[in-house]
C-alpha cells in the first residue's frame, strides 16, 4: 500500500509556524505545512540564498496534496530570523549546519516523530541539504534538489567571470562586514562568513566550513541516500556541469536527474526562480520517485 495519497483525496492543508532556537541563541521560525491526513513522510526544505521561507509555500502546499508534510527552513539573517548580517554579527556554514539546521530539524521531528525525513533544497539550499545529509546519514531517507549545483567556477560557461565574481564577493563582504546582496541583485544581505565559505567552494570546487573539524567532502562521499535532482532548462545559475560536479561528490548515492521544460511550468520560464510560482510538475516528479524508492 502506498504511503502517498492522490491529490484529489485530500482536504486543505493546515499551515503553522514553530519557533526555533539555535544553540547560540539565534532565533527564527519554521513554517510547517501539515496535510489533512497523518503524514507518513515529511520534507525539510532549504531555500536559496537570500530567499525567505514563505516564498516556498506553494511548493509545500502541493506536497501536502500528496499527503507529504513540509517544514520550510528560514536562513539566519533572512525573513523571520532575528539576526541581520553586519560587521558585529557574522556567521558561516558551521552555524547554518551545526546550529540552525540541527535546531530546525529537531523541531520538525517533534511534530512528525513517526514519519520519515527527506531533505530538499533550492540552489544553495540544495547544496546544504546534501551537506547536512552527509553529516546525518542515518536520518535522511533521500534528497530532492531543484535548480541546484556546486558553484565551482570551472563548470560555468563564462568561467573567468564567475571566478572574478567569487573573489569580488568575498572581498566586498570582508570590506563591509557583510555582502549587500539586495543592492547587488544577488542573494540577500549575506553574512561575511557565509560568503567566505561559499566563495571558497566556488574557487576550489571543494566544500569546507571555517570552524568545522569534520571533513565535509569525506562525509558526502559516504552518503548512500538516493538523490533526485531536477534542473531547469534555461537556468544559467545552475547548469548541468555544476549539478554534475555536486552529484559526483556522492559516488555511493543512487542518483537520478531530469530537466524541467517551460511547458511544464504553466507558462513560467524554466529558470532559476520562476519555477517557484508553478511547482506542480516538479513536485509530481519528486513524489513519483519517492514512492518508487519506498516500494523498492
Amino acid at each position: 500500500m502506498s504511503v502517498f495519497l492522490e491529490p484529489s483525496s485530500l482536504c486543505t492543508a493546515s499551515t503553522f509556524t514553530v519557533p526555533v532556537l539555535a544553540a547560540d541563541g539565534a532565533r527564527g521560525e519554521l513554517i510547517c505545512v501539515q496535510p489533512a491526513e497523518p503524514a507518513a513522510c515529511w520534507v525539510y526544505w532549504l531555500p536559496a540564498m537570500g530567499v525567505a521561507a514563505k516564498h516556498y509555500l506553494p511548493l509545500a502546499e502541493v506536497f501536502a496534496t500528496h499527503g507529504i508534510a513540509v517544514a520550510l527552513h528560514e536562513w539566519r539573517g533572512i525573513g523571520s530570523s532575528h539576526c541581520r548580517a553586519n560587521r558585529m554579527h557574522d556567521w558561516g556554514y558551521q552555524q547554518l549546519l551545526e546550529m540552525d539546521l540541527d535546531a530546525g530539524v529537531r523541531e520538525a521531528k517533534n511534530h512528525w516523530p513517526e514519519a520519515t525525513c527527506w531533505m530538499g533544497g533550492h540552489s544553495l539550499g540544495g547544496q546544504l541539504a546534501c551537506l547536512y545529509a552527509g553529516l546525518h546519514r542515518q536520518d535522511v531517507a533521500g534528497i530532492l534538489l531543484a535548480a541546484s549545483g556546486a558553484p565551482y567556477w570551472r563548470t560555468f560557461t563564462y568561467a573567468p567571470l564567475i571566478y572574478l565574481a567569487l573573489v569580488l564577493a568575498a572581498s566586498l563582504s570582508q570590506l563591509l562586514g557583510y555582502l549587500p546582496g539586495r543592492k547587488l541583485g544577488f542573494g540577500g544581505n549575506e553574512a561575511c562568513g557565509v560568503i567566505a565559505d561559499w566563495s571558497r567552494s566556488g574557487r576550489t570546487g571543494r566544500y569546507a566550513a571555517y570552524g568545522m573539524a569534520v571533513d565535509i567532502e569525506q562525509q558526502l562521499a559516504a552518503l548512500r541516500s538516493p538523490v533526485l535532482a531536477l534542473q531547469l532548462r534555461d537556468d544559467w545559475l545552475a547548469p548541468s556541469r555544476s549539478l554534475a560536479w555536486l552529484l559526483d561528490k556522492m559516488p555511493q548515492a543512487p542518483k537520478r536527474t531530469g530537466i524541467i521544460e517551460p511547458s511544464q511550468l504553466a507558462g513560467q520560464p524554466a529558470d532559476h526562480f520562476s519555477w517557484m510560482k508553478a511547482p506542480q510538475a516538479i513536485v509530481t516528479q519528486w513524489v513519483a520517485w519517492m514512492q518508487e524508492d519506498v516500494r523498492t
